[in-house]
């Protein structure tokens, strides 16, 4: 019988290398030089709270956090919605966003406001508008019993947001008019009414003065012609302006 072939049996393989693979080190080198470049550019950034205020009111939505602002007032002025729309915002456009918003949203919170008061985001500002009847009786520039509920509103936005306000005053053609009641014309009317509120925001609020004026407008500055009643109630009204504090002219 014939010897079996001899068969050379395979040589053995080397042990493997212990800990990890070679290309795990540079793959963790590269991750970790990606980690320190990320921390560089968020430390260089300009952090712009306006959008972080927006980041946060989306996250909040997408998680169903109940919120004190309507969900419509806060669709209707989201600057990431004009954005997404092609409307190109600048920091300062973002800013005066916001506050409308939150301006809004704190006077639809109540019935008897909605009514009377007017919010609206201007080339200059924020502003809100209110009939001088929620603040003030006929000829007369003393607070009424009502009035804290809106100024309180308005102490509640100048609190949180960095913005300067120029409280403006305002009559028809025939309020003041003629030396009739304590003052002696409209223009005297329609200054002590923004004092008023000035001091009445000062007082309890604690604002600092320098971020606040008033001003007195008589009837130089109607907003529809005082033909009808209901025209010269439009008019009289006093006017909470909101400035960016960076604004030369406010």
């Amino acid at each position: 019988m014939a010897d079996a072939p001899y068969v050379k049996k395979p040589a053995a393989e080397p042990p493997p290398d212990e800990g990890l693979p070679p290309w795990m080190a540079t793959f963790a080198d590269m991750v970790t030089l990606l980690l320190c470049f990320f921390v560089l550019l968020l430390s260089f950034a300009n952090m712009d709270i306006m959008n972080f205020r927006t980041l946060m009111g989306s996250i909040r939505d997408a998680f169903g956090v109940q919120t004190e602002r309507p969900e419509a007032t806060f669709a209707a002025y989201s600057p990431t919605r004009l954005e997404r729309q092609g409307v190109k915002l600048d920091s300062d456009q973002k800013a005066v966003l916001d506050l409308t918003m939150q301006l809004r949203a704190l006077m639809e919170q109540q019935e008897e406001l909605k009514r009377s008061v007017g919010v609206s985001a201007e080339r200059e500002g924020a502003l809100v508008r209110v009939d001088s009847a929620t603040l003030f009786k006929p000829g007369q520039a003393a607070l009424t019993a009502e009035a804290p509920q809106l100024l309180d509103n308005v102490l509640k936005v100048l609190r949180e947001y960095n913005f300067n306000c120029v409280i403006r005053g305002h009559t028809d053609d025939q309020e003041g008019a003629g030396g009739t009641g304590p003052y002696a014309s409209a223009w005297e009317l329609s200054a002590a009414r923004a004092a008023a509120a000035l001091h009445y925001l000062v007082a309890k609020g604690g604002i600092d003065p320098r971020r606040m004026k008033a001003v007195g407008y008589a009837d130089t500055r109607p907003l529809v012609p005082n033909d009808r009643p209901e025209d010269r109630a439009r008019n009289r009204r006093v006017e909470f302006m909101f400035h960016r504090p960076d604004t030369e002219t406010w």
